[in-house]
């Protein structure tokens, strides 16, 4: 049970860490890095996708030192990275420095993600992995949840948005201690994958998957990139200052988020494929909302939420999906969603800033809520496979 807890604790704190300030800190400062750096909507964009390509790169690193020096080793490197991107974000002193920090720290992400589930299945006994990975995974709505808290409080303190990142640097720094306590040295190495395993995840039943692992990917990296900034330049919330107004987003997409708690009871009731959809939709209808109404209170508090239901729930189905389309595969499997996910999240973001110079922001949130309709309308329950053929293999 001590061990349980520690995993757990400690694994909380780092998801809270590498997907609250770490991953949506760009995006809900925006404002704020416009004002300081004169960035400009190409070059947010720019930013938000070198961050994410970071992202990328330390999945596929994570992946190797997991197999190679076991779990403890890439979640303490994360954090390590965490503290130094954001300590250099509360510091910079120009555009230059500002990006560095920031891909860095969004490297802390692809780093933690898949290790702790590779911990809890080779350390926790079976009856306890299900609820240490829900702590574990809740992590990521409190930390945006926090994160928009302590943005919004720059309204009503009057100090500067450098002391937040410091106290986030401060938060990075204690999570890195408290999983290099937690995580045992002991946790033998993975073992690396032979290349035909690789080659056994390319099935035509784990087509559908790969394409909403892409879809998700863009849509979410394009709305955690302009949402806040959409709020901000349209003059902000009622009763609050423009650059706060921002702030609610996130904190609203942290608390919804919560409910990606509840993603496996509501599949089991209604199925994947109808869930993948509903999802779908939500997000269109989350992305929609802010390019209409970005001043409305109910308006943004809906579209956050959606957004945050949307992002921790296909978070969770990515891993329940792979799991069962790959039982022997699975954290290969994960991984692959993953890096595919990381894909969107590069290409989306400067494609998006390409079409709000060239056409404005409106246009290019309604291209972004397209895609996610349209994903949700491919996905017929007929193609949704959660076992994969061999016959299919490519």
């Amino acid at each position: 049970m001590q061990t349980l807890t520690r995993i757990a604790s400690a694994g909380s704190a780092a998801t809270a860490i590498a997907f609250g300030p770490a991953r949506i800190g760009f995006g809900l400062f925006l404002p704020q890095f416009r004002e300081t750096f004169s960035i400009s909507t190409g070059t947010a964009g720019l930013i938000s996708s070198l961050s994410f390509a970071t992202f990328f790169l330390a999945l596929g690193c994570s992946y190797k030192l997991i197999a190679r020096a076991g779990p403890r080793v890439p979640i303490v490197i994360g954090m390590i990275a965490a503290t130094l991107g954001l300590a250099a974000v509360a510091a910079a002193p120009n555009t230059v420095v500002l990006a560095i920090g920031i891909c860095l720290a969004s490297a802390s992400a692809g780093f933690s993600w898949t290790p702790f589930n590779n911990a809890a299945q080779r350390v926790l006994y079976e009856r306890d992995r299900p609820g240490a990975l829900s702590v574990i995974s809740s992590g990521t709505a409190i930390g945006v949840l926090l994160a928009g808290l302590l943005a919004l409080s720059l309204a009503f303190f009057g100090y500067g948005w450098r002391a937040v990142w410091a106290v986030f640097a401060a938060g990075a720094a204690g999570a890195a201690i408290a999983n290099l306590m937690a995580l045992s040295n002991t946790v033998e190495p993975a073992g690396d994958a032979p290349p035909r395993k690789w080659r056994e995840l390319l099935t035509r039943s784990a087509i559908p998957l790969h394409l909403v692992a892409f879809s998700f990917g863009m849509t979410n990296g394009i709305y955690v990139t302009f949402a806040a900034d959409r709020v901000t330049e349209q003059g902000g919330l009622a009763g609050l200052p423009s650059q706060a107004s921002g702030a609610i987003v996130f904190a609203a997409y942290g608390a919804f988020g919560l409910l990606g708690l509840l993603t496996a009871r509501i599949k089991s009731v209604i199925g994947l494929a109808w869930l993948l959809r509903a999802l779908n939709i939500g997000a269109a209808m989350s992305i929609a909302i802010i390019a209409w109404a970005p001043t409305s209170w109910s308006g943004v508090i809906v579209s956050a939420g959606l957004q945050g239901i949307f992002v921790m729930m296909i978070s969770a189905v990515l891993s329940l999906w792979s799991e069962r389309l790959f039982p022997d595969l699975p954290s290969l499997s994960f991984t692959t969603a993953l890096l595919i996910t990381g894909a969107g999240n590069i290409a989306g973001p400067p494609v998006a800033g390409f079409v709000a110079s060239a056409f404005g922001p409106v246009a290019m949130f309604l291209g972004t809520a397209t895609l996610a309709f349209g994903t949700a309308l491919f996905l017929k329950p007929g193609i949704i496979r959660e076992k994969a053929s061999n016959a299919a293999s490519a």
